[in-house]
């Protein structure tokens, strides 16, 4: 498997994620990242693969144990996350901003992140400032979810980390035949209390 502490990471957009992706890819590069890249690569590309067939093929590569994570652009974000998500093990996210994506890691254990790139990032030429800024932002959100594991940053609340574990494990697990079978109840692998946040 390719593994994040061994900085690589799987990429994936359709035509209208290609400017941003193209912005995290080469900041990534930049800082040692190796990229694999299955998607639409240019704005010019000549019949460009649609949003969801590029989504299922990035939730194949996690499903079948190829990459540990993955960073996936739609003009929304939301198309390609839904289509990703249709795969076995694929616990996808989509962020606009930096705490949303430090959150689907530190709080949901994600392992695929998905941006829009009409909100990340400007979709058509919006001022020089305006898309360095955007672009900076997608950058960002890049690096949060790349650099931080389950739990991170909430230790000082207990069983923070195997709340949202059990959470985890328990949609790893789901089978919807079982959970009909079942009376629509979720078949539970255990239960935690979660305190309130110390903080607050």
């Amino acid at each position: 498997m390719k593994m994040v502490k061994d900085k690589k990471v799987l990429v994936g957009a359709d035509f209208a994620g290609v400017p941003l992706k193209n912005a995290v890819v080469a900041h990534l590069e930049k800082n040692g990242w190796e990229v694999t890249d299955i998607g639409v690569k240019s704005v010019d590309e000549e019949n460009p693969e649609m949003f969801h067939r590029i989504g299922l093929k990035v939730g194949a590569k996690i499903a079948e144990g190829e990459f540990e994570k993955a960073l996936i652009f739609c003009g929304t974000g939301m198309g390609i996350h839904i289509a990703a998500s249709k795969c076995p093990h694929v616990h996808c996210a989509v962020c606009e901003n930096v705490p949303s994506a430090l959150r689907c890691v530190t709080g949901n254990n994600c392992n695929v992140m998905a941006m829009g790139a009409f909100y990340v990032a400007p979709a058509t030429g919006i001022a020089m400032a305006d898309a360095f800024l955007n672009h900076q932002m997608g950058i960002e959100i890049a690096d949060a979810f790349l650099e931080h594991n389950l739990g991170d940053g909430y230790e000082d609340w207990p069983n923070f980390y195997e709340f949202h574990k059990l959470a985890y494990d328990e949609l790893e697990a789901f089978d919807y035949e079982e959970f009909k079978k079942n009376g629509f109840e979720v078949k539970r692998l255990g239960d935690v209390p979660l305190p309130p946040d110390p903080k607050m």
